[in-house]
């Protein structure tokens, strides 16, 4: 079980670091001088890390927000993107549950991020308040982090999946806004979402965003189904 416990931790090392480096912002001078040495980029605030990645680990969600988007503005793109995800097996290779707490999904992420800030790929800086209790913690992504990010995806080409749906991630958590609080109100509008137990896992909903994604694809060829 311990050596299950390392092997994972270091997936969990590998996928944020991934994540990271997808989705962090790029620092101007101004952020440099306040910045770590050799930082390169800044992701800001833990939840909004939790609200990333669980997008990440559970592809069934994300392609359920393409989804959202398509119908909001119709767009061939989204529509394909979604598809990618949901017409292979990534919801059942790649989701990683996650259990929901009162702000939403989240995972202790302590020990994963250890791997990574031990050899400085990424750097924490927490913001206190007056009593010293963590405001925000900030993750900073190191040059050194950047060039193992690229050079792993190199290496396992596998592993170019992360960054490939951290991308999409990102673009998702842009067009909802910066906030760690503007992507909690979006998660919470998923039904499954919102109503699974505090406590519980956050339940799939692979099978439902397929058979809305047929339903798109019908509306879209013009009732014709394929």
């Amino acid at each position: 079980m311990a050596v299950y416990g390392e092997v994972d931790r270091f997936a969990d090392a590998v996928r944020l670091l991934l994540l990271i480096a997808a989705t962090s912002d790029p620092l101007d001078e101004v952020a440099k001088r306040a910045a770590p040495a050799n930082a390169v980029a800044v992701l800001h605030a833990e939840s909004r890390l939790q609200k990333l990645d669980f997008w990440l680990r559970n592809p069934d969600y994300l392609a359920d927000e393409l989804l959202n988007d398509y119908e909001r503005e119709p767009d061939s793109l989204l529509l394909d993107l979604a598809g990618r995800i949901l017409d292979s097996e990534e919801p059942e290779l790649y989701s990683i549950p996650m259990v929901r707490y009162l702000f939403g999904a989240f995972e202790h992420l302590d020990r994963a991020l250890s791997v990574l800030v031990a050899p400085r790929l990424l750097v924490v800086s927490s913001q206190r308040g007056a009593s010293g209790q963590v405001i925000k913690d900030s993750y900073y992504l190191t040059q050194k982090g950047r060039d193992v990010a690229s050079q792993a995806t190199a290496q396992f080409p596998e592993l170019a999946w992360y960054t490939e749906r951290a991308v999409l991630v990102r673009a998702l958590a842009e067009a909802t806004g910066h906030s760690a609080l503007a992507l909690r109100k979006r998660q919470y509008l998923q039904r499954d979402y919102a109503q699974t137990p505090l406590g519980d896992i956050i339940p799939s909903i692979a099978d439902r965003t397929r058979e809305r994604l047929q339903c798109l694809r019908v509306t879209a060829s013009g009732g014709n189904a394929a």
